[in-house]
């Protein structure tokens, strides 16, 4: 397969340097997804779209048996050269260029799928959401096995390694209201001063002890309170918190042990506190049989010294919606090495592209033995 990738490197990194330079923020994903869809077809494959979102699945082959890759497509909005735009820094951009890569690479070598490949575009990974959306359309209820990928920064993998397994912990993004009670500055007294109340709130999330085991932490991220007229006691702030852990159950604990304090605060201060969930990512549950046969895809094209061992991170990642919603779906993600500086998220991020010509491959690898799998 390698001599094959290189006849169509040209096209395939083409494809990056369009995906690229015209990044696209969640849910409007627009011309990314016509770009894509057109490649798909330019292929062979049949595609489907969505009238109310974007996103694009393209599928070839027929059968009991399916195997799918997911690929996200959105970028970040960040100031960039001095102007706010739509930057791929997260790598979206690559990640979507590797799917597209194994269709090319399969059809360069002739290779039909004996059963369904689905290759699955999905939109607003940056929102926690498209994965949910595509539960909801339920573009994974024929699916057996589900494959995916992410770049990952320097300090985890470095170019040339790769690993059949990211273990990303679960993470939330709450957001809050507090109501007080407005008084002037001289008579405190006759008021609630919702900056009192927001930085007992600092004071006892931090008094939270979890298990020393299993990572976790909570910190507040924003907060916002008072006008411009130093002698009125605010009675209205708005506040962000950060939530991580590296399980589900801890995460769970963790939003308990949350929802108590603010119940001890709102009572303590007589004061109105409410909290939203905005992002609530679970954490990964690879599944063995899915990581064993991406392993030995990684040995196969990389050797065994260049396979790493699973991937332990905070980040968080809505692809392990689909094993926690579908309990039969086995999953795992490829994390894959690539020398990436400065980190993920960074506005000037960098990576060497040459290690998505490896990304194809693994995956290209991973599909085939599991359809192989699949026969037994």
């Amino acid at each position: 397969m390698k001599q094959a990738l290189k006849q169509i490197e040209k096209d395939i990194f083409a494809v990056f340097d369009h995906l690229h330079c015209h990044a696209e923020i969640s849910w409007e994903e627009v011309q990314t997804t016509k770009f894509i869809k057109e490649q798909l077809e330019k292929e062979g494959y049949h595609t489907h779209t969505f009238e109310d979102c974007t996103g694009v699945i393209g599928e070839m082959g027929e059968g009991d048996f399916t195997v799918a890759l997911r690929a996200d497509m959105d970028a970040l909005w960040q100031e960039k050269d001095g102007k706010w735009q739509a930057v791929h820094s997260c790598g979206h951009d690559s990640h979507s260029t590797m799917a597209l890569g194994v269709v090319k690479l399969f059809n360069k070598i002739g290779y039909k799928p004996p059963g369904k490949l689905k290759v699955i575009f999905q939109p607003a990974e940056e929102k926690g959401a498209g994965a949910l959306k595509m539960l909801e359309k339920k573009v994974l209820d024929d699916v057996d096995f589900l494959y995916g990928v992410h770049l990952r920064p320097i300090q985890e993998l470095r170019s040339g390694y790769a690993s059949p397994a990211i273990c990303h912990g679960a993470s939330q993004t709450v957001t809050g209201v507090i109501k007080g009670v407005s008084a002037h500055g001289a008579r405190p007294h006759l008021g609630i001063n919702v900056i009192e109340v927001g930085s007992s709130l600092i004071q006892e999330i931090g008094k939270i002890h979890m298990d020393p085991q299993v990572p976790a932490s909570i910190k507040m991220t924003a907060f916002h309170a008072g006008g411009p007229n130093a002698n009125v006691i605010p009675d209205h702030a708005e506040f962000t918190l950060d939530l991580r852990a590296q399980n589900n159950d801890v995460m769970n604990e963790l939003e308990y042990k949350l929802t108590q304090i603010v119940e001890g605060l709102s009572a303590i201060y007589d004061a109105n506190i409410k909290l939203k969930s905005e992002i609530k990512l679970p954490a990964a549950q690879v599944d063995p049989t899915a990581q064993e046969i991406m392993e030995h895809a990684i040995i196969e094209v990389m050797g065994q010294e260049c396979c790493a061992p699973p991937v332990i991170t905070s980040g968080g990642e809505d692809f392990h919606f689909y094993s926690l919603m579908k309990e039969n779906l086995k999953t795992t993600m490829l994390g894959l090495g690539c020398d990436l500086t400065p980190g993920l998220h960074h506005p000037d991020m960098t990576f060497n592209k040459d290690d998505i010509l490896n990304g194809i491959l693994i995956l290209a690898s991973t599909v085939m033995k599991t359809f192989e799998h699949g026969k037994k």
